[in-house]
């Protein structure tokens, strides 16, 4: 895509559910190759208000307007915190994408079951995705190695958090952009697609796990990249 205005250099990436900000290493080596200042949320996942208020702080530091990218949850999260000033567009990984007053839980009415995507809730209400389902249902395309780091080093998620609804609805003032998983198991692919053109992203498809963030490092890279020479137009 032919760059239409000022190239954004900062780049804040924010993991999803069940994971930390490590995931991410492929894309940060990408982007700071090509000269991109890099920066990674690390999401309490505790709350709605905890991982805006952890992602804002990192917009903050940021010298200049920034690329805000999502994994998942982290869809959630930029969705209400792309409304800080400096964000001058967004990028969804495979993720959600609610409109002011929703859920994240809503997002998924009518739309199929992930029978692969299995979670675990302890009696506090934290949930991890399941030890024998985890392979299938975040990481197929993974090395049984890597998907065994990934499913050992969860990070539980307070499942009340799915039900807090957004304030703000960043995607309606700021360009957006959504790179999709075809053989996502943890969302619905009708899912995916209605809440990426629900909000007006230029969509790119890649046949990758819910995991892309990592396996597909690349592909997502490009997209960010393409969203930083496009976003200030």
């Amino acid at each position: 895509m032919t760059s239409t205005g000022q190239e954004v250099k900062n780049v804040v990436l924010v993991h999803g559910a069940f994971a930390d900000g490590s995931g991410w290493r492929g894309v940060y080596d990408k982007l700071t190759a090509q000269g991109f200042r890099v920066s990674i949320v690390q999401n309490p996942l505790t709350s709605l208000e905890d991982d805006v208020a952890a992602t804002m702080r990192v917009l903050e530091l940021q010298d200049g307007p920034a690329i805000l990218v999502g994994h998942s949850w982290g869809g959630t999260v930029i969705t209400e915190a792309g409304v800080h000033p400096k964000v001058a567009g967004l990028v969804y990984v495979s993720a959600l994408a609610p409109d002011a007053g929703e859920t994240t839980a809503q997002q998924y009415d009518g739309f199929a079951a992930t029978p692969d995507f299995v979670i675990d809730v302890g009696d506090d209400g934290y949930g991890f995705i399941n030890r024998d389902k985890f392979k299938a249902g975040f990481a197929a395309d993974t090395s049984d190695e890597d998907a065994a780091f990934l499913r050992d080093s969860q990070v539980p998620i307070n499942m009340s958090v799915f039900a807090e609804p957004v304030k703000n609805a960043a995607w309606r003032d700021k360009p957006s952009w959504a790179v999709i998983a075809t053989e996502d198991k943890a969302f619905d692919q009708a899912m995916l697609q209605h809440m990426a053109k629900r909000i007006g992203a230029e969509i790119t498809e890649v046949p990758a796990s819910h995991a892309l963030y990592a396996t597909q490092a690349g592909t997502v890279a490009d997209v960010i990249v393409t969203a930083a020479r496009n976003a200030i137009g």
